[in-house]
């Protein structure tokens, strides 16, 4: 794999950048933690290609069975040393501690759903152990996907809480993973977009599984339960209705466009990839829901088929990828089908027309 970049982070820089500055006397403690977080958000991002084997940096052995799921959890004590102390291997008790008992949890639902949904062994479609490490840092706010496993840190406490609360964002960052595996995107302007599109679409579909919620049912929202009470706003980002997550005081307003007419054309942010984000995932979400039933049933083959066929570039387009997913559309339910009319009705909504 020489594409890709580990230190996919849930937390977009545009939100630590603006947390960092803050020279409120009542945020204190989240300036602080934001601005160590953005140094840390530097570190752990590794350049395209430096880790040409992902799993040799795993301490679980693969499991006999590639089909069975393997789960350990680490705690870093507050240190930024991975991957950390073992505190709960795959079959052992709750440890009563509710960060590594929720990260285990969503290792396991993040794992039925790639099994139950598309036939997936684990992350890699050959049984790679699952691997999360809690307690990472003092208030680290942010939680990652560092190219072999989770990460997970205790939030501030002002803005934002433990980063294991949220099921979709567990699902997001392992996400991460599969596109690493498949498509491998190049982790930079559209194709990065196309990188965190893939991980919101599936990171709520983890949670729709787990909670057997239909499209109508669902929340869509990636991050809920991240945010203090002293935010205004429901999560970090909205698939319904990009750019409506949060309006805050403190946090600005959610920048995320859910058109191609407002594409954001940027150096910052790798290229946006947080932000036009929310231009592919109103485009699931779109056909997800004229679809109807259980997303994972409809769209979501759709989507992963899409991203594993083999047939994208890892600099794949909007326009490229959307029309790789009216093929998959195509040839998973038939021409005539209402699947493949939502698809191609969702991708012309949002603006992007499907392209060879």
């Amino acid at each position: 794999m020489t594409h890709g970049r580990s230190g996919c982070a849930i937390v977009p820089p545009y939100l630590l950048e603006r947390l960092a500055s803050l020279d409120d006397p009542g945020f204190g403690r989240a300036a602080a933690a934001a601005r160590h977080s953005l140094v840390r958000r530097t570190v752990h991002s590794r350049p395209a290609g430096v880790m040409t084997d992902p799993a040799a940096a795993l301490t679980t052995a693969r499991p006999d069975d590639a089909s069975q799921l393997v789960r350990s959890i680490f705690d870093a004590r507050g240190t930024e040393q991975l991957p950390g102390a073992l505190v709960r291997s795959e079959g052992g008790r709750p440890t009563g501690d509710p960060a590594a008992d929720e990260a285990y949890d969503g290792l396991g639902a993040t794992h039925a759903l790639l099994r139950e949904a598309f036939g997936r062994a684990s992350i890699d479609d050959a049984g790679l152990p699952l691997e999360a490490t809690i307690h990472f840092g003092d208030a680290y706010d942010n939680a990652f996907w560092d190219g072999a496993r989770m990460v997970f840190g205790d939030g501030d406490g002002q803005v934002f809480e433990r980063f294991t609360r949220s099921l979709s964002v567990i699902g997001h960052e392992l996400s991460h993973g599969v596109v690493q595996y498949s498509a491998n995107f190049v982790y930079e302007g559209q194709s990065g977009a196309l990188n965190e599109s893939v991980a919101d679409v599936f990171g709520a579909l983890v949670e729709q599984h787990a909670a057997r919620q239909s499209s109508d049912q669902a929340s869509w929202l990636i991050g809920v339960g991240l945010f203090t009470d002293q935010v205004e706003g429901l999560a970090i980002r909205s698939l319904a209705a990009p750019g409506t997550a949060y309006d805050d005081d403190v946090l600005g307003r959610d920048p995320q466009p859910g058109h191609m007419r407002d594409y954001i054309d940027t150096r910052e942010d790798n290229g946006g990839v947080h932000l036009n984000s929310g231009i592919p995932n109103k485009a699931f979400h779109l056909a997800a829901t004229t679809i109807g039933g259980f997303a994972w049933e409809g769209a979501g083959p759709i989507w992963y088929d899409a991203l594993t066929a083999g047939r994208l570039t890892a600099a794949a387009t909007f326009a490229e990828f959307a029309a790789q997913t009216v093929s998959s559309a195509e040839s998973l339910f038939g021409i005539d089908s209402r699947e493949h009319a939502a698809v191609v009705a969702a991708w012309t909504s949002v603006g992007v027309l499907p392209s060879e």
